[in-house]
């Protein structure tokens, strides 16, 4: 990919980080107090389980190092607005979902590195491994994640009336950014794509639904509330493709890593949609 197309990814993830912020106050953070079992649970479900699912689904289906990659990438990545915007849907808990997305996202800034650097090292030819300068990540993350929440979240404190009435929008213009950017990455590796669309589909999909059914049953493990559940099922398993697509063109250079969040982006919507179509009939209001 070009520079141009970086810049664009990374300013297409900045405005759907911004979105979110807009959807977030501190008082939100409080709930860490508020629900410490569940965003301990939501926590261990995102940093820990996620990424050794994608490991063992790496090597048990021992795919390419590009593919491999690629979902060691996508596990490394936090859930996004789009896991907030399935869950509100879904009627998990939203201030959950928020809470998690927050700490997820500041916590990723130190995952990200190592897990990214684990996955190349293990899965690169070694004559061939990438060295990844985890300053450089972390700038990244700050200025395409912390800096546009936090701005969206200040105008959320100051200006409630208008974040309010910009939220839906933003939201709107977020999802049809995230389909444009799959769209683009899609067609600038077009000459590759088809030959890995058999190998990344698998495994796109197994991460996906695997993630989702572990955090659910752990969450009801753990008894926490169906709306709670709900909530930890699609943080764990909707990731920000956005934000993994945007650091294997930028932080790593290669835009053949991307096609496992591409293809998770399109996957992860389907079966975001059938948990939503299974929630829907529920009229009845759970506690929360």
């Amino acid at each position: 990919m070009t520079s141009i197309t970086g810049i664009i990814l990374a300013i297409s993830l900045m405005i759907i980080m911004f979105g979110m912020g807009l959807s977030l106050a501190l008082a939100d953070f409080k709930r860490v107090v508020t629900y410490p079992k569940a965003v301990f649970v939501g926590l261990i479900s995102q940093i820990v389980i996620l990424p050794l699912i994608g490991y063992l689904i790496a090597i048990g289906l021992n795919l390419s190092p590009t593919i491999a990659i690629g979902i060691m990438l996508l596990a490394a990545c936090p859930g996004g607005a789009t896991s907030n915007l399935l869950t509100h849907l879904a009627k998990g808990d939203l201030a959950l979902s928020v809470s998690l997305t927050a700490i997820a996202s500041l916590l990723s800034i130190i995952t990200i590195p190592i897990i990214v650097q684990f996955a190349l090292v293990e899965f690169s030819d070694q004559s061939q491994v990438i060295s990844v300068d985890a300053v450089t990540m972390i700038k990244q993350l700050l200025v395409i994640v912390i800096i546009p929440v936090s701005i969206g979240m200040l105008i959320k404190a100051r200006f409630s009336i208008f974040a309010d009435k910009m939220e839906k929008p933003v939201k709107i213009a977020s999802a049809i950014i995230f389909i444009l950017v799959i769209i683009g990455v899609i067609f600038s590796i077009r000459d590759v794509f088809m030959d890995y669309l058999g190998e990344a589909g698998l495994p796109s999909i197994l991460l996906n639904i695997t993630t989702m059914l572990i955090g659910f049953l752990l969450a009801m493990l753990f008894k926490l509330t169906k709306p709670q559940a709900i909530s930890i099922s699609i943080e764990t398993g909707i990731q920000n493709g956005t934000l993994a697509i945007t650091l294997a063109t930028i932080a790593l250079n290669n835009a053949e890593y991307s096609i496992v969040p591409a293809i998770y982006g399109l996957l992860m919507f389907f079966t975001g949609a059938v948990i939503i179509f299974m929630r829907k009939p529920l009229g009845v209001k759970e506690k929360a």
